[in-house]
């Protein structure tokens, strides 16, 4: 809300060229006016609700390259994903490995999984001893998140990435 749009009776005023305290909202506008600016609600849920006197079109810019700032400091966890079959050879898993690797040395996180069809689901063991291999072989880099679990057809396990000292 700003200028004629406050609907209190009071405003507490803050600012860098007023003199902080309780004006009514006359004298509030007012004074925005003389020094040419305009009068913003800052938190209306206070009692007297806090006004400041700034340039409107100044005070929204200023809150949007706040706002970018913290996006820009936000991390978004991307989950890369490698599918096993439960009878994977030695060649298609280092090829796969590799890629894993690749993935966690970009930081995302990792969701390694072994994808029974049909009757396959009988080799339980060999997907869970598949992805332990991959754990133990990703323990330099990564950390496990999630020992191997089954769920409907597919045994997931689940890695991020180890912080770096």
């Amino acid at each position: 809300m700003i200028n004629e749009k406050i609907r209190a009776k009071e405003v507490r005023l803050v600012g860098d060229n007023v003199e902080p305290g309780v004006f009514s909202i006359d004298d509030a506008i007012k004074l925005a006016d003389d020094l040419g600016l305009d009068l913003v609600e800052i938190s209306p849920n206070a009692v007297p609700p806090v006004c400041k006197i700034v340039d409107y079109q100044k005070f929204l810019y200023q809150q949007k390259k706040k706002e970018k700032e913290q996006k820009a400091k936000q991390t978004k966890v991307v989950v890369k994903e490698i599918r096993f079959g439960p009878q994977t050879d030695d060649h298609d898993y280092s090829f796969k490995l590799k890629h894993a690797q690749e993935f966690i040395k970009e930081g995302c996180k990792l969701k390694a999984y072994v994808f029974f069809k049909g009757r396959s689901i009988l080799f339980k063991e060999q997907g869970e001893v598949l992805l332990l291999r991959l754990a133990s072989d990703l323990e330099d880099v990564a950390k496990v998140d999630s020992l191997p679990q089954l769920e409907g057809k597919r045994m997931i396990i689940m890695f991020s990435p180890k912080k770096l000292k």
